[in-house]
């Protein structure tokens, strides 16, 4: 009987929506996501994002993996493989960068001064339980084909190119990060490159939602008041997609300070992030330059900013508006 309550009253914690609401920080997020939407998977077949592991819940949202669960072996770091962290499926320095808080003075800048970060950074669509090493391997790197890389983390099937700046889920998990990237980049109004689209769009198609990422949708609904309309088939994303922006309640305040009072010739207040080609030396920006996408990924170099690329010796390009 004792046991027939307990499972009636964690599920009531984890789907009714009259006990929710939405995270207002990245740290209540955590909390939440632990709570309402993951606190029944530590031990599921699903498994954290990349490679599948179990894992026990310690404190309020940390936890300790299982490494026979899923065969994994730690690359270098061993501490930070034994633990989950939470990962940012699209990265905080992506969409802070193309709020362009993150240039004036990284992640804490952006924390205390664009709202519109703050609610993304806690947006449990985007987050996701993963091991510890392989989020920091990731980085800020975009998800992208590691054919050529070899098994790094022993049985786990996710590869980060570290050359190429890219990260390869497993096939698992290729379709739910695809989906979610698309919630984000439409919700915000973010810009993504073509290449970044069409790998993506090919594994939205190829890898249909899973009755756990339909589950997933659901529990998150319940706490954020909406749905991903990718998951639910309200929207598709295809190719020079426009993104909506149904979450971009306010605009990113401008702090006038001695540095930028004057505007500097030639640099460009663009929003995204700037693409070097390291071959020609040349730069493009994600709005006016025709060539932004059509750069090879292992020519690619970001900047920040068009004054960072200057900086670095890089000239923009010819045909850019």
């Amino acid at each position: 009987m004792k046991k027939l309550l307990y499972v009636l009253t964690l599920s009531l914690s984890i789907i009714n929506p009259a006990f929710s609401a939405p995270p207002s920080n990245f740290t209540d997020a955590k909390v939440i996501a632990k709570q309402k939407i993951y606190l029944d998977q530590a031990s599921s077949s699903m498994g954290e994002l990349y490679c599948g592991c179990k894992w026990t819940w310690v404190g309020k949202s940390g936890g300790r993996i299982d490494a026979e669960s899923c065969g994994l072996q730690a690359r270098k770091q061993e501490n930070r493989a034994e633990r989950t962290e939470w990962e940012h499926i699209v990265p905080a320095w992506t969409f802070g960068h193309q709020r362009q808080c993150w240039q004036s003075g990284g992640r804490e800048h952006c924390v205390k001064d664009d709202p519109v970060f703050r609610v993304m950074e806690a947006d449990l669509f985007n987050l996701y339980p993963s091991v510890g090493e392989v989020n920091g391997d990731r980085s800020n790197f975009n998800y992208g084909m590691a054919a050529g890389v070899a098994p790094q983390y022993g049985q786990c099937k996710t590869k980060v190119d570290f050359d190429q700046r890219a990260a390869e889920p497993r096939d698992e998990v290729k379709g739910l990060v695809a989906r979610t990237t698309f919630y984000m980049f439409d919700r915000y109004k973010l810009n993504m490159s073509r290449q970044q689209q069409q790998l993506l769009m090919a594994w939205d198609k190829q890898f249909p939602a899973t009755a756990w990422e339909l589950e997933r949708d659901k529990r998150i609904t319940a706490v954020m008041g909406h749905s991903n309309p990718f998951v639910t088939g309200q929207r598709t994303w295809a190719l020079g997609y426009k993104p909506v922006g149904d979450g971009v309640v306010s605009a990113l305040p401008q702090k006038v300070s001695r540095s930028d009072a004057k505007p500097q010739v030639g640099i460009s207040n663009a929003h995204g992030v700037v693409i070097g080609n390291r071959n020609s030396r040349l730069y493009h920006l994600p709005v006016g330059c025709p060539s932004y996408d059509n750069v090879s990924p292992k020519n690619q170099i970001s900047f920040a900013s068009e004054s960072e690329a200057l900086s670095a010796g890089y000239r923009k390009a010819g045909n850019c508006k």
